[in-house]
């Protein structure tokens, strides 16, 4: 199959690459390198001994995704491309709405001129909001509480419209929970620009020296220690995901939105005694005040993905911690350094 994949150099994107060019599909990665490497993709093509096209452009840019689509013809699209951090979203909302909202609708006008009419689209569990019940099924209300997750919560709702515009057309949403680790080589994995969102390459950084200390938000949740309780889930189970809903979305039309996670939670501290564990260091970890939009805890109910996908998580927040040190402890600087043997 023919396949689109926007945002294919970043974390998710990257190990999703390795998934489908290991079923052997025709690849076409789409990224504007904001917040990725084109290193990323090197190392996939050294993984994979295959290789694939790459184009540099901003899905924002409509002549530039014409040529694509024209040149290509994907049969399907995976769309990663996007903003995604909650705090910086409440900063700037404009540049995420722009980004995340004015990208997708570009990328369904192109999709149509040219027939395409699947997609799996890179949602969040953050479309949910403030938890009415856990764990979080796909039936439970939408009411994002930032931007970051409004923008996902739009996108959704748009594709449903476009969904149901021609009974041709499949839109799959994927609602990732936390995605964490890296993959079991060591050579790609999770390299933020500037300080990390997300908790496992904050833990990885201060493992290695570059920061100081861990500052874990909020220490008076009502959880079992304390800190914010989340549904970690390893990369690479999260982009077999990605695999399954292509699958499913050759076979079926309409749309279907599915929770990706593992339906268990742990707590930030039991994150930092699980890296702990994984790299025989201490982490050193400060207990600060609470951040505005946080939740106490986010669980997924993943039965649905199980049912209708044939998917199921596989891999543990210990290997998680493992991977995650691994590809931290060969590349001290990402992308920017070559790994070390």
């Amino acid at each position: 199959m023919r396949i689109l994949v926007t945002g294919g150099a970043g974390y998710i994107g990257s190990h999703t690459l390795l998934e489908l060019l290991g079923e052997q599909h025709d690849i076409c990665v789409l990224d504007n390198y904001s917040n990725s490497s084109p290193e990323a993709l090197s190392r996939v093509r050294l993984l994979t001994n295959a290789d694939f096209l790459d184009v540099k452009a901003d899905i924002r840019d409509d002549n530039a995704l014409m040529n694509i689509f024209q040149d290509f013809q994907p049969e399907a699209v995976i769309h990663f491309a996007g903003l995604k951090a909650v705090g910086e979203s409440g900063k700037v909302p404009l540049t995420y709405y722009e980004n995340n909202i004015r990208g997708s609708l570009s990328l369904l006008k192109a999709m149509e001129t040219v027939g395409c009419r699947r997609i799996v689209f890179s949602s969040s569990a953050t479309v949910y909001g403030e938890p009415q019940y856990l764990p979080y099924d796909e039936a439970h209300p939408c009411a994002p509480t930032n931007p970051y997750g409004r923008t996902k919560y739009f996108v959704e709702e748009i594709l449903k419209d476009w969904a149901t515009s021609s009974f041709k057309n499949s839109a799959v949403l994927l609602r990732y929970f936390n995605p964490a680790g890296a993959h079991s080589s060591g050579s790609i994995g999770e390299d933020p620009n500037g300080i990390p969102n997300n908790l496992m390459p904050f833990i990885s950084q201060v493992a290695v020296g570059k920061r100081d200390q861990l500052n874990v938000f909020g220490g008076d949740y009502d959880t079992r220690d304390g800190t914010g309780l989340r549904d970690y889930i390893h990369v690479s189970d999260l982009a077999s995901a990605h695999m399954a809903a292509v699958n499913y979305s050759a076979a079926h039309t309409g749309v279907e939105a599915f929770n990706i996670g593992t339906g268990k939670g742990a707590t930030v501290l039991e994150v930092v005694k699980a890296f702990e564990e994984a790299s025989a260091l201490r982490i050193p970890y400060v207990i600060s005040p609470r951040r505005s939009g946080d939740i106490a805890a986010s669980v997924a109910d993943p039965k649905k993905a199980q049912e209708l996908l044939g998917w199921k998580a596989k891999l543990t927040l210990n290997n998680m911690c493992q991977s995650a040190w691994k590809w931290q402890s060969q590349n001290l600087e990402g992308y920017g350094n070559p790994p070390e043997n």
